[in-house]
């Protein structure tokens, strides 16, 4: 997705809110985007959800999109389950598959005993959760959230982390407002702010992400020679590369939300890797288990997820 010379302005006239906007929003890309009260910073965001136009210059290549606004409008005529079913389908899932995954994202955000409640007589916490369900039930390719951490509970909070990190680990593109410096520190690929109708990077990012890593230790597989697949996800840290008994080992790290991803790419690359080993790391308590792949063949499913200080790996 591109943006170019894009500005915003309401009402013939009027001032600049954003101008000369140049941006490129690729997959797999996590972006933070900063700025004081007022600076444009929701205006941008409403503009890349395709929510309002711009008033110059042209966005081209959005993909399938999914926005949390910052305000959630309550007062719709649906149940919580019957709001997401709906718009699982809207976003193109068979009836089925949406009321199947609407159930499974309230259950993960700890909401499935309101699924029968109408929207109005939620609370503001349960409301949210379900506009950040809403938002990623459908796996979008571009995930635009302003506040959606807002109202949320710690627990509520932790879930939505570890959605938007899996996101963009498979392949989808997030962009998002937070008012929390905290948030996901150190694991957006880069951090813009909008300040006086412009869109700037901002300097000195933190480099490495917060909160628990994984470690994996994978074994090349006979004939792969040196070369680890090229799809790896998360930015993994390359920790160290030894040669056993003519194999080469090596040892990765990632943050949490990613292992998922980077153990996929090993075991289904051709030939698959062996994984000897899955760490977490940087938690209270440091866990090791091996999984059960098998050496030669693709596995058909995942080693079972590690489990950090916040849930699952």
């Amino acid at each position: 997705m591109r943006l170019r010379g894009v500005g915003r302005r309401y009402g013939l006239g009027g001032p600049w809110v954003l101008r000369g906007v140049d941006l490129d929003v690729p997959p797999g890309s996590l972006t933070r985007v900063q700025g004081h009260n007022g600076s444009g910073k929701s205006t941008l965001l409403r503009l890349l959800a395709g929510i309002d136009a711009p008033s110059a210059g042209r966005i081209t290549g959005r993909p399938r999109t999914a926005y949390v606004p910052e305000r959630f409008p309550a007062e719709l005529p649906f149940s919580a389950l019957g709001y997401l079913t709906h718009l699982g389908r809207i976003h193109g899932l068979s009836r089925a598959m949406a009321a199947r995954g609407a159930g499974e994202w309230l259950e993960r955000f700890g909401a499935d005993g309101y699924a029968a409640t109408p929207l109005a007589e939620l609370s503001k916490g349960t409301s949210q959760k379900v506009a950040v369900a809403q938002a990623l039930l459908a796996a979008p390719g571009l995930l635009v959230l302003d506040e959606a951490w807002t109202g949320l509970d710690q627990a509520a909070r932790g879930v939505l982390d570890t959605a938007v990190t899996e996101r963009a680990a498979d392949g989808g593109a997030v962009v998002f407002v937070d008012h929390d410096p905290r948030r996901l520190a150190g694991v957006p690929a880069r951090v813009l702010r909008v300040a006086d109708t412009r869109l700037e990077p901002v300097d000195h990012a933190p480099a490495s992400p917060a909160g628990p890593r994984v470690r994996v230790e994978a074994e090349a597989p006979p004939g792969a020679g040196a070369a680890l697949p090229t799809d790896l996800p998360g930015a993994p840290v390359h920790d160290s590369d030894t040669v056993a008994t003519g194999r080469r080992v090596v040892r990765l790290s990632v943050a949490a939300p990613y292992s998922d991803a980077l153990l996929r790419a090993l075991l289904t690359a051709r030939p698959p890797w062996h994984i000897r080993a899955v760490t977490t790391i940087g938690g209270p308590q440091e866990r090791a288990e091996a999984p059960q792949a098998p050496r030669e063949q693709p596995a058909e499913g995942l080693p079972r997820p590690v489990e950090g200080p916040e849930g699952k790996a």
